[in-house]
This record gives C-alpha cells, sequence and structure tokens, in this order.
C-alpha cells in the first residue's frame, strides 16, 4: 500500500498557537504519517498557547489514533530577522520581556543548537497578518500595506534563507495562500491580496534558488477560507465559507485536514518531483467563472 511516509524527519511549523488552524492541523497529519513535530508560536500568545496544552484544552488527537506529541515549541515572531530588527516598543512590552531568541535568525540558530546541523527536512510557513485588512485596498496607508507584506510574504523568505543550511537532502517548503492572489475577493484588503501574491511569485523563484542551493523544495497552498480565530480578523469569514459551501465545484468547504493532508504529501517522498507550485485545495472553487445555480 502505497502511504505518505515521515518517519525520520523533522518538521518545523510556523505560525501556530490554536488548535482551529491549518497550522495545527498540518503538524496533527505529519506527525500521523511519522515526522517529528516543532512549532513556532508568536510571543504575545506563547503562555497561553503552552497554558491550553499542558491542560488538555487542545485536540492532540492524530488521524489513525495517537496524540501529537511536540518536541519543542520555539517563540517566533517572523517580521524580525534578527535581534537588531526589534524596535524598542517590542523590547519594552511586557508580552515580550518574558521570552528572548524570537527572531527568525535566534530561532534558526536555537533549532542548529538544539539539534545540529542538517536538523530539519520540513518547513512550514503557515504565517499571515494585516493590520489593516478590513480596509479596501484604495483606503489602506504604506505602513499597513507594507506590514502585510512582511508579515506574510517576505517571512517566507526570510526563513528560506535561515533555515535553508539547517535542511536535510531532500527537505521541501510550504506555505499558505488563497485565492486572493489572483481574483478580487471585496472585503480582504489592507493589501493582503498583494502579499499572497508576492507569495506565489516568491514560491516560484525560491523554489529555483533554493533548489538549486539545497536541493529544497518549495511549494504554497492556496486553501479556501476556514473559520479560525486568525481568519476572524477579516470580519465576513463565515460569508465566504458559505459561499465556497454553496458555489465550489464540490458543493462543501475543504476542512483543515483536507489541506494539511495536502501539505503532508508535498513534503513526503511521494511530492518528490513538484516544486514551485500552487496546489488549490479548495474542493474547485478556483475553477468557477460564475456563481453555481441553485440545484433542482
Amino acid at each position: 500500500m502505497l502511504g505518505i511516509d515521515l518517519s525520520g524527519k523533522r518538521a518545523f511549523i510556523a505560525g501556530v498557537a490554536d488548535d482551529r488552524g491549518y497550522g495545527w492541523a498540518i503538524a496533527r497529519a505529519m506527525a500521523a504519517a511519522g515526522a517529528t513535530i516543532c512549532l513556532g508560536t508568536w510571543p504575545p500568545v506563547m503562555r497561553i498557547f503552552r497554558m491550553s496544552l499542558k491542560r488538555g484544552r487542545l485536540d492532540r488527537s492524530l488521524p489513525g489514533g495517537g496524540e501529537l506529541e511536540i518536541e519543542k515549541i520555539y517563540p517566533l515572531d517572523a517580521i524580525f530577522d534578527t535581534p537588531e530588527d526589534i524596535p524598542a516598543k517590542y523590547r519594552d512590552d511586557k508580552r515580550y520581556r518574558a521570552v528572548d531568541g524570537y527572531t527568525i535568525q535566534e530561532v534558526a540558530d536555537t533549532l542548529r543548537a538544539d539539534f545540529g546541523d542538517g536538523c530539519l527536512d520540513i518547513l512550514v510557513h503557515s504565517l499571515a497578518n494585516g493590520p489593516e485588512v478590513r480596509k479596501p485596498l484604495i483606503e489602506t496607508s504604506r505602513s499597513g500595506y507594507l506590514a502585510a507584506i512582511s508579515a506574510s510574504s517576505y517571512s517566507l523568505v526570510s526563513m528560506v534563507q535561515r533555515f535553508g543550511p539547517l535542511m536535510r537532502p531532500g527537505a521541501a517548503a510550504v506555505s499558505l495562500s488563497y485565492l486572493a492572489s489572483e481574483r478580487v475577493i471585496p472585503g480582504y484588503g489592507g493589501g493582503m491580496s498583494a502579499a499572497k501574491a508576492a507569495l506565489e511569485s516568491d514560491t516560484r523563484v525560491l523554489a529555483f534558488e533554493a533548489g538549486r542551493r539545497w536541493g529544497m523544495r518549495v511549494n504554497t497552498i492556496s486553501a479556501g477560507p476556514l473559520p479560525s480565530r486568525a481568519a476572524s480578523a477579516i470580519g465576513l469569514i463565515d460569508r465566504m465559507v458559505e459561499y465556497y459551501r454553496t458555489n465550489a465545484a464540490l458543493p462543501e468547504v475543504n476542512t483543515a485536514d483536507d489541506v494539511a493532508n495536502a501539505a503532508a504529501f508535498l513534503c513526503s517522498p511521494l511530492g518528490a518531483g513538484i516544486t514551485g507550485a500552487t496546489l488549490h485545495v479548495d474542493k474547485g472553487y478556483h475553477v468557477m467563472g460564475i456563481a453555481a445555480e441553485p440545484q433542482l
């Protein structure tokens, strides 16, 4: 039987802070396939996340049985590349004072110190933030636009740049995109559509550059909407979900597990020939040209 086998591989999944998003689902799927899991969590929610884990408030069950084991959780704020990039307002913020080593370079250095060179096989970028996402693009400020690009797309470039040297032969990276990179999604503003378009463009270039430099594959998944805590910032996520349910080629909504299984496949030996790709996991919604007629 041909199955996804990630035995002996270590995955670092950036952008996990609860059990409702795609990042957590990907961690569960990869663990079920045999991978060892490390997580990167935003410093302001690190304490709450650890407490939720300790008190058993998160769904750690694995498909097929067993429980998700996390090797280590690292604080990570992917808008900072090095300690020199951290403004004073963050250094003085009580939510950040409780942790250290949370820039991308510091996390890479800590991983090397913890596990040695050649310690990673899989890098998952489940990161996105646009402080003005509820504003139409035409009303978005320069700072809001650039913040969306920084957190949601350049962070992938920086992570591949700094984690690449830690990757073992056959390594793979995968990120999460959205159809707003290709189509107009009213209500998805603040420069986030441009950030997702940049993410997909950078995926293609990184597939070439990281592939030639480290033999690393880089792909992205254009996922349908998920009513996660992070997505609630958009403000119309429930409407988006219902619209997909009505108008997708398969009249339903993709689940977090659908996306997680696709990510596990892309990062497994079964996906060895795939790089630079944007894979749509949205029940076929992206192929539709007009709204579907009601089924009579």
